[in-house]
């Protein structure tokens, strides 16, 4: 990947919902403040944060922007919760009836 996070790649943009992506925004804006006050005392040490800070920044403008104009689509909510306790529920019913036809082959014997 050329310069930015990790993070931020535009693959991993796609996945953020709305609210986590102005989340990112506004901590990318921190963190570029903190730099350039760093930078203006003399105790940044990698200066090319900067530049990595303001390209993520740029590249979350530009999903959000593309999201307004169609061009880019919005992840649908991930119910993965939900899911999983259905899935649990049905472990436990399954182990539930499986227990007494286990006991019951066991006393035919």
């Amino acid at each position: 990947m050329a310069i930015g996070s990790k993070e931020f790649a535009p693959a991993e943009l796609d996945t953020f919902e709305d609210d986590r992506l102005a989340d990112a925004l506004k901590k990318s804006r921190e963190e570029l403040f903190n730099l350039r006050f760093q930078a203006a005392t003399g105790q940044l040490e990698n200066h090319g944060r900067l530049r990595a800070v303001k390209r993520d920044i740029a590249r979350i403008y530009t999903v959000i922007r593309e999201r307004e104009l169609g061009i880019r689509a919005t992840p649908a909510p991930v119910e993965a919760p939900a899911k999983a306790e259905k899935k649990s529920k049905a472990k436990k019913d399954a182990a539930e009836s499986a227990a007494p036809e286990a006991a019951e082959t066991e006393e035919t014997k």
